[in-house]
């Protein structure tokens, strides 16, 4: 049983740390014991106790995942209370962009002091695949670039927190592309806040990373005010994601 406990906390460790990260799939049995040098009991004896604190689930024929600790929003389906209000109030837009201000800023200014190799490739191959997707159908790559500066902050609180928004956070990407980018300076000037904000991670630069990282979400919110103050009818929910094909995967 001491033995199990120990596999256990060096699991939950894992977690605390970024090294995974919730909703993502767990090495299989067999590939933890032989990494962590015990038997597959024992490793099983401990996905069992995590599963029944609720810190991984065990999806039957698919295996364990980490737990998404937050609750997760029902996306795009419409049932959660929290969709129901995008859905229904405009102003829902500028309260999520405030928020996502706030903890894209912090995340930006952790994953610089904190980002471990790993992560600034992620980060990297993240910012690539932006600059290569069209502008004009690009949420999905902008969202994952952004996803991965939060998992590279390693706090574990702020990438449940922001996963748990995950699908109400995206609408707001997808708000921004389709308001904003098909205006060539709006565009434009996005462009150089990904590319500043990549800049100042890569060199390690906490606070001008927080700054401009909280900027950006700013000139978003800020820009699609004033487009609405001058009479037009802001794009909620586009009628379909071209560029949805178009992804990252950030975990190795």
């Amino acid at each position: 049983m001491a033995i199990a406990q120990d596999v256990s906390f060096r699991l939950e460790k894992l977690i605390l740390d970024g090294g995974l990260v919730p909703g993502q799939k767990m090495a299989s049995e067999r590939q933890l014991a032989t990494r962590l040098g015990v038997s597959r009991a024992i490793i099983r004896e401990a996905l069992h106790e995590l599963q029944g604190r609720g810190v991984i689930e065990t999806r039957h024929g698919k295996g364990s995942f980490v737990a998404r600790i937050v609750a997760v929003d029902e996306g795009n389906n419409g049932d959660s209370p929290l969709q129901q209000l995008f859905n229904g109030h405009p102003r829902t837009l500028y309260d999520l962009l405030e928020v996502r201000e706030q903890l894209e800023g912090q995340a930006a200014y952790l994953a610089a002091q904190r980002a471990n190799d790993l992560d600034l490739h992620r980060i990297a191959k993240a910012y690539e695949i932006l600059e290569k997707t069209d502008p004009l159908a690009n949420a999905d790559p902008d969202h994952s670039f952004h996803q991965a500066i939060v998992e590279a902050s390693h706090n574990p609180v702020l990438m449940h927190v922001l996963s748990g928004l995950k699908n109400l956070m995206l609408l707001t990407v997808e708000a921004s592309v389709a308001n904003l980018n098909p205006r060539a300076e709006l565009r434009k000037t996005i462009s150089r806040h990904h590319k500043r904000i990549y800049q100042a991670i890569m060199a390690r630069k906490p606070q001008a990373s927080k700054r401009i990282a909280m900027e950006h979400v700013r000139f978003v919110s800020d820009t699609m005010r004033e487009i609405e103050r001058r009479g037009t009818t802001i794009i909620r929910r586009p009628v379909s994601t071209p560029g949805a094909e178009v992804s990252t995967t950030l975990n190795p």
